[in-house]
C-alpha cells in the first residue's frame, strides 16, 4: 500500500484543537527543537570569547556560525527523500544523535579550527530536526491546522532568542564557554529516550527514485557558493581567489542544477513550483527579509559586547525583549494566519520591525539601554507576525505532494539568506572599523599597528589592554564613539532591507485562500513534508 493510499485511508480530524496524542508527539519535536535553536542563539553571544579563547578574528570566529549554515544546506535537499527512505522516526533519532555527538566533540575543541570542523558535525543533525519535526507534527496533527501546528513550533523560536544568550551569557561568565555545548548532553539523551517511546513506529515507503545526478551539482554547489560568500569578510574583497573561485564553481554547479532540473520527473529541488505566484511572493518576502534580520541579529550582542563593555550574561539579558517581544505576537499570528490572508497582516509586522531598526541606525557608544531594549522588544513583535505567516500562506497554496518539495525551496533559501545576510552585514562592519585611524607608535605583539576602534573595543573585554598599551583616555573614548558609528552605519544597511522587503509583501494575498494541502495529483505520491525552520 502506497503512503498516499495510507494517507487516505485515514481518518483527517476536523477538530481545530490539538489533541493529548498530537501534544505528547509535540513534546519530542520542541525537545529536539528547542536543543538546536538555543544552540545557535548561544553561539551568537560567545564570538567574542571565541575571539578572545583562540585569539582569532572576529571573521574568522563567525565560521563556527557559518558552518553550521553550510552543513544545512547540505543536508536539507537530502532530508525528504531520506525520510520516505528510512523513516521519519529512524532518522529524527539519527539526527538528534549526531548533534549530541557533535555537541560534545565542540566542547573538547582546542583550536578555532576543530571547533568550526565540530560545527559542523552539529549542523549534519541540527539541520534535519526542524524538518523532521515538522514532517512527525503535521502527520499527527492534520493539515487543516497548519496555523495552530505553527504557532505550537514556534514555541522553540520564542524560548530561543530568550533563553539562548541568557544561559550562554550565565554559562560563560561562571563556568567556561564549553558549557554552552555540554548542556546538550543530557538534553539530547532525554530526547532520545522520549523520541523512542513517544514516536510512532516507521513504515516507510520509498515514494519517489532519488536525483543523484542532482544531488551531485546542488549540494557541493550551494555549499562551495556558500563558502566564497562566508569567506569575504574575513578576505574582505572579492579579487581574492578563495572568494570568487568558490562562487564561481559553486553558482555554475547551481545554474547547472537549474538547467537540468526541469529534465526529470522528481528532480531534487522542484523549481516548477515557482510557477505558483503565492509561493513565489512568499518566497521573495522571506529571502529580503532574512538577509536584513538574520545578518544584523549577529550585531545586537556584538555591539553591547564590543561598545558598551557588557557581561555575555548582561548581553544576553540586553537582547531578550527581543524573543519577548516574538512571545506575544507569534501565537497569536499562527492562529490568525488560519483566519486572516497574510497579505492583511504582515505588511503591519514589517513596520514594526521597521520602527525598531530605526533606532538602531542613531545608535552611539552612550545610547539609553531603556530605548534599545525597547526597540528591540517592537522588532520582536514583528518577527512574531512576519515569519510564521508567510511560511503557512506558502504552504497553504501546495498540493499534498508539493508541500516537502516547495518547503525544501524555501528552506534552501533561508540558509542562502541567513548566510548572505551575515557575510554582507559583517564585511560592511569590517570595513568601517578598519577606518579608524592607527594610534601613534602603538602596534600589537606582530608588529601590526593599532587602531583606536581596535583598542577601545579590545580593552572593554580586557580591561588589562589599557595597561599594556598606555594612551590617553581620550583616544579610547574616540575609538569607542567610531565603532558605535560604524555599528549604526551597519543597520543602515539593514534598515534598508527591511524597508525592501515591504516591495514583495504588498503583493501577498489579501484574500482567504483555500488550503490545497489535502489535495493530491492523481498518480503522485505524496513525498514527506520537509518544513523550514
Amino acid at each position: 500500500m502506497t503512503q498516499q493510499s495510507v494517507a487516505a485511508s485515514q481518518p483527517v480530524p476536523t477538530s481545530d484543537k490539538l489533541d493529548a496524542t498530537v501534544l505528547k508527539v509535540a513534546g519530542v519535536v520542541v525537545l529536539g527543537a528547542i536543543m538546536s535553536i538555543l544552540d545557535v542563539t548561544v553561539v551568537t553571544v560567545a564570538l567574542p570569547t571565541f575571539q578572545s579563547e583562540f585569539d582569532a578574528s572576529y571573521a574568522r570566529v563567525a565560521w563556527t556560525m557559518t558552518g553550521y549554515t553550510l552543513a544545512l544546506a547540505t543536508v536539507i535537499p537530502l532530508a525528504g527523500w531520506a525520510a520516505d527512505r528510512f523513516g521519519t522516526k529512524r532518522l529524527y533519532m539519527l539526527a538528534l544523535a549526531l548533534f549530541t555527538i557533535g555537541s560534545g566533540l565542540c566542547a573538547t575543541a582546542d583550536s578555532i579550527g576543530q571547533l568550526i570542523a565540530y560545527r559542523v558535525l552539529q549542523g549534519l543533525g541540527g539541520g534535519m530536526l526542524m524538518p523532521l519535526g515538522m514532517t512527525i507534527m503535521t502527520r499527527a496533527a492534520g493539515p487543516h491546522r497548519i496555523g495552530r501546528l505553527m504557532a505550537v513550533l514556534g514555541i522553540p523560536m520564542l524560548l530561543g532568542p530568550i533563553g539562548g544568550p541568557i544561559l550562554g551569557g550565565w554559562l560563560i561568565d561562571v563556568a567556561s564557554w564549553h558549557w554552552i555545548f555540554l548542556i546538550n548532553l543530557p538534553i539530547g539523551l532525554v530526547a532520545l529516550a522520549y523520541a523512542q517511546v513517544a514516536l510512532p513506529k516507521d513504515n516507510p515507503e520509498p515514494s519517489e527514485s532519488f536525483d543523484f545526478v542532482g544531488m551531485l551539482m546542488l549540494s557541493p554547489g550551494l555549499a562551495l557558493f556558500l563558502y566564497g560568500v562566508s569567506s569575504l569578510p574575513e578576505v574582505g574583497t572579492f579579487a581574492d581567489a578563495g572568494v570568487w573561485a568558490p562562487m564561481l564553481i559553486g553558482a555554475a554547479l547551481v545554474v547547472s542544477f537549474v538547467v537540468y532540473s526541469f529534465r526529470p520527473r522528481h528532480p531534487l529541488l522542484d523549481l516548477r513550483l515557482f510557477r505558483n505566484r503565492r509561493l513565489t511572493v512568499a518566497a521573495v518576502t522571506m529571502f529580503v527579509f532574512i538577509i536584513a534580520f538574520m545578518g544584523a541579529g549577529l550585531l545586537f550582542p556584538s555591539y553591547f559586547l564590543q561598545v558598551r563593555g557588557e557581561s555575555t550574561l548582561a548581553a544576553g539579558l540586553l537582547i531578550a525583549p527581543q524573543g519577548i517581544g516574538a512571545m506575544l505576537t507569534m501565537p497569536i499570528a499562527g492562529m490568525l494566519a488560519d483566519k486572516v490572508p497574510v497579505g492583511r497582516t504582515v505588511p503591519f509586522a514589517l513596520l514594526l520591525i521597521i520602527a525598531g531598526f530605526a533606532t538602531f541606525t542613531q545608535v552611539d557608544a552612550n545610547s539609553s539601554y531603556l530605548l534599545l531594549c525597547g526597540s528591540l522588544f517592537v522588532m520582536g513583535m514583528g518577527m512574531g507576525g512576519t515569519m510564521m505567516p508567510v511560511m503557512t500562506s506558502a504552504l497553504r497554496t501546495l498540493t499534498g505532494h508539493e508541500v516537502a518539495r516547495g518547503s525544501t525551496l524555501l528552506n534552501i533559501l533561508q540558509q542562502i539568506g541567513g548566510s548572505v545576510g551575515a557575510a554582507l552585514m559583517s564585511v560592511i562592519l569590517t570595513n568601517e572599523l578598519n577606518g579608524s585611524r592607527p594610534i601613534p607608535g602603538v602596534t600589537d605583539p606582530n608588529g601590526n599597528p593599532v587602531s583606536e576602534a581596535g583598542l577601545a573595543i579590545a580593552s572593554q573585554q580586557r580591561p588589562e589592554l589599557v595597561e599594556q598599551f598606555p594612551v590617553d583616555p581620550s583616544v579610547i573614548e574616540r575609538g569607542l564613539d567610531f565603532a558605535a558609528n560604524a555599528f549604526a552605519t551597519t543597520f543602515w544597511v539593514a534598515f534598508g532591507l527591511v524597508l525592501l522587503t515591504l516591495i514583495p509583501a504588498a503583493f501577498l494575498p489579501r484574500r482567504r485562500e483555500r488550503s490545497h494541502l489535502l489535495d493530491d495529483q492523481p498518480g503522485d505520491q505524496p513525498k514527506t513534508p520537509v518544513v523550514i525552520h
